[in-house]
């Protein structure tokens, strides 16, 4: 089943950076099958080294990743964008089932079909152990709260 998600393209910076927010929305849900709609059901992933094609290969993708990296919490930033095409730098905080704290900072490109789904997604991601004392994410699990500082602000 595919379902519009506005804003579309082409887009504007005001609309990119509505479609990057509601991204990060959704990804701090941490619902894989919330997170797969909205990708296209033929939807072409590269994440780091793996490939992917589809909803059911992203839902089994992201059910593995968030059983492994726990307390998750997300910020997505608006870098660039063209027509049908966002570029996207991210860093996320997580622990593993040891309690060692990492954040793993990326850049992401996006292409966007004609209903606003996403059908290429290319990330790339580097993880960097840090001390519990260095996180910067403290908001309660699930969406990041409106007055919480972006990656700019946080100097990341």
């Amino acid at each position: 089943m595919t379902t519009a998600r506005p804003p579309f393209p082409p887009f504007t910076r005001e609309s990119a950076a509505e479609k990057v927010r509601l991204a990060e929305d959704g990804w701090n849900s941490r619902d894989p099958e919330k997170v797969a709609l909205a990708y296209s059901p033929d939807s072409r992933w590269r994440n780091r080294a793996e490939f992917l094609r589809g909803r059911d290969e992203i839902v089994a993708f992201l059910t593995r990743k968030w059983a492994r990296e726990l307390d998750y919490r997300l910020i997505k930033e608006l870098w660039a964008f063209d027509g049908d095409r966002i570029a996207v730098r991210f860093a996320y905080e997580w622990h593993d089932d040891s309690g060692t704290w990492f954040r793993s900072y990326g850049n992401e490109n996006w292409e966007f079909d004609e209903d606003g789904l996403i059908r290429v997604r290319l990330a790339s991601i580097n993880d960097l152990p840090i001390g519990e004392g260095e996180r910067k994410y403290h908001w309660p699990l699930g969406r990041r709260p409106d007055d919480h500082p972006g990656l700019s602000e946080l100097g990341l």
